[in-house]
């Protein structure tokens, strides 16, 4: 493992230097089954990427495509493969996400997919992936159902909304002690999820509950703002859309009221969701305040700009299929969706960019996953709370 990771961190160092192909990547803090690099001199194979590149939360699929380039361009250079990644825009909405699927599934060379990004996405392109045999990983979905068994070939490696929901209420309970709060939910099933998830903790802690719903195309919240009472200290937002928050916290200054806002990870948007005194959480870590991914967080911001936990996750994502490719090579066959999807299975990385392993349980869960809590100071920058 450890020679693994030093040869990682030199190929990360040096597109750091020389500047990653965009039409590549490649991963690298983490354990792999790969070996000696003559045994995957002509691995050839190509992976997919399914992300919102366009529309209302570009940003943060542009940021997600770039950590699946770097990844597959670094463990590309660390394991002598040729991995091409293949984009697809899915604009975070299951009909677009279903046109790239069925392109995908169409197109031989592609034995696996990074993404979607959302869980209306996967709901959406679960089964036909299962039908097809394609290994697909999401380094954002967190709804519980997505690994209820539906989807066998669906993984995560981000934690769930049945550990996000109940860690949010628990903090909002204990530590911000409203006598009520106000929750809303965008219509889309991984808002209505953690809808469920966290109402239950907040009854029974005594809080009073006013459940609001609005389309994620709504831009003026002015008359939803207007139902938030003096009593009302708290109002949740898991919602996908950072601008929609951003947009609600305006109205909530316009009117004078003074409740903080808490959103979940969809939320998590430096530079777009900026009000002072607000709290996100997210499924993953603020990767330029770990030492360890030091050299990964440097070419990422020198090739791309800044990021926030978005890409990391992909990053990890990608590199987990591209260490099945590589692995099958090393055994002297050629990549295919069935053995590429058998090696993911046997995914066992002692170490990641996320600061954890990595390795799935029987549903594509992550095993040992786990969600973090910021707040938005006066500048609009996240501050990890650590106790979280």
């Amino acid at each position: 493992m450890k020679g693994r990771l030093v040869l990682a961190m030199a190929a990360v160092g040096s597109l750091a230097v020389a500047g990653c192909s965009s039409s590549s990547s490649s991963s690298a803090a983490g354990g792999g089954s790969t070996g000696g690099a003559a045994s995957t001199k002509s691995c050839v194979a190509s992976v997919g990427f399914e992300g919102p590149i366009t529309g209302p939360v570009a940003p943060l699929g542009t940021e997600q495509l770039h950590f699946a380039q770097l990844a597959v361009a670094t463990d590309n250079l660390a394991n002598k493969t040729k991995i091409k990644l293949i984009q697809g825009d899915t604009q975070l909405q299951p009909a677009q996400a279903t046109t790239v699927t069925q392109q995908f599934i169409s197109n031989s060379s592609i034995v696996a997919v990074v993404g979607p990004a959302g869980s209306q996405e996967v709901i959406a392109i679960g089964s036909p992936m299962a039908r097809a045999g394609m290994g697909f990983i999401t380094g954002s979905a967190t709804a519980v159902e997505l690994t209820s068994g539906k989807y066998p070939t669906f993984f995560r490696v981000v934690s769930k909304d049945s550990v996000q929901g109940p860690q949010d209420a628990n903090y909002i309970v204990n530590t911000l002690k409203p006598k009520a709060i106000m929750i809303v939910d965008d219509q889309e099933a991984y808002s209505t999820g953690l809808v469920s998830a966290m109402t239950p903790i907040f009854q029974k802690a005594g809080i009073k509950v006013d459940h609001e719903s609005v389309s994620q195309k709504l831009t003026d919240f002015s008359s939803l703002v207007a139902k938030v009472t003096p009593d009302t200290s708290v109002v949740v937002l898991p919602w996908q859309v950072a601008a929609n928050a951003q947009q609600f916290g305006r109205n909530l200054a316009q009117q004078h009221k003074k409740a903080v806002i808490f959103g979940t990870d969809g939320l998590f948007s430096p530079g777009t969701f900026t009000i002072n005194g607000s709290y996100v959480s997210s499924f993953g870590p603020d990767i330029t305040a770990m030492p360890a991914d030091a050299v990964i967080a440097r070419a990422a911001a020198q090739k791309f700009g800044s990021f926030g936990t978005f890409g990391p996750p992909v990053y990890a994502a990608t590199h987990v299929i591209d260490e099945a490719i590589a692995s099958v090579c090393k055994s002297g066959q050629t990549p295919s969706r069935s053995n590429v999807l058998a090696a993911i299975k046997k995914t066992n990385e002692p170490a990641s960019i996320l600061g954890q392993p990595i390795s799935f349980d029987s549903h594509g869960d992550l095993n040992g996953g786990k969600f973090f809590l910021f707040k938005i100071d006066s500048s609009g920058k996240y501050k990890l709370i650590p106790s979280s």
